[in-house]
């Protein structure tokens, strides 16, 4: 677990100079930053201060209007739309707030369904799914729809199907928004054991519980900018 810069591990996330305007609004001014791999990083700040924008750039869903973005290696304004996509489906997991499973398939085929877009023949797919799901505590919930899943239990399968392709860099949006304090607690564990194992972590939270439990550095957003930058000793 890193708590600060590990300067002997590689970047895996690098923005320069990243502005991002919406017509008149600014959400991103100016924005550089660096993740090396291993870290886990909380983004806080108050509801529009550009956190979710800087979210949708790192995960390529978005295009800055000046600045590069570089992850794993690629620089994603070089990319088109399909080299986008791919570059998602490979490098980049992403857990939701309200889970983004797809109801009308059970929790296994929710996770495998990823790795089968980038080509993993299905049943090596499913046997992969089968042993994230049982790493997680649910493989006995492989059957179920989402529906009929907990919350606690949809974030697990959400958690399985983001780390699928064993992302270089795992997203996580308000991971505990929608559940309550034992599932919340139960997700953030997850988070810790998966950086722990060293798995690189970027956290966009509103709750400030999960960033001193789950990161090592917490970068605090205001006004579209980096306003401050801190190490945090994990709580328990």
């Amino acid at each position: 677990m890193t708590t600060d810069h590990d300067s002997a591990q590689p970047v895996v996330v690098r923005l320069d100079g990243v502005r991002k305007e919406y017509g008149e609004a600014t959400a991103l001014d100016g924005v550089s930053l660096e993740i090396r791999a291993g870290e886990a990083v909380a983004v806080m700040g108050p509801s529009g201060c550009g956190k979710s924008t800087l979210l949708n750039m790192v995960a390529g869903l978005d295009r800055p209007t000046a600045g590069t973005v570089r992850v794993a290696g690629e620089d994603l304004g070089s990319l088109n739309e399909t080299g986008l996509a791919l570059f998602r489906r490979r490098q980049v997991g992403m857990i939701f707030q309200f889970f983004n499973l797809i109801d009308d398939l059970p929790a296994l085929d929710n996770v495998a369904l990823s790795a089968q877009l980038t080509g993993t023949p299905a049943r090596q797919a499913r046997r992969r799914a089968l042993e994230l799901l049982d790493e997680l505590g649910i493989a006995d919930r492989r059957d179920a729809y989402p529906a009929t899943l907990s919350g606690g239990e949809r974030q697990r399968v959400a958690v399985a199907r983001a780390l699928m392709n064993r992302p270089a860099l795992l997203l996580a949006d308000e991971p505990t928004g929608a559940l309550d304090s034992r599932a919340g607690e139960q997700v953030m564990d997850l988070l810790i054991d998966l950086n722990q194992i060293g798995q690189t972590l970027l956290i966009v939270t509103h709750d400030p519980r999960l960033a001193t439990r789950c990161a090592g550095r917490l970068i605090e957003f205001a006004d579209g900018r980096v306003a401050r930058e801190s190490a945090l000793e994990r709580t328990s």
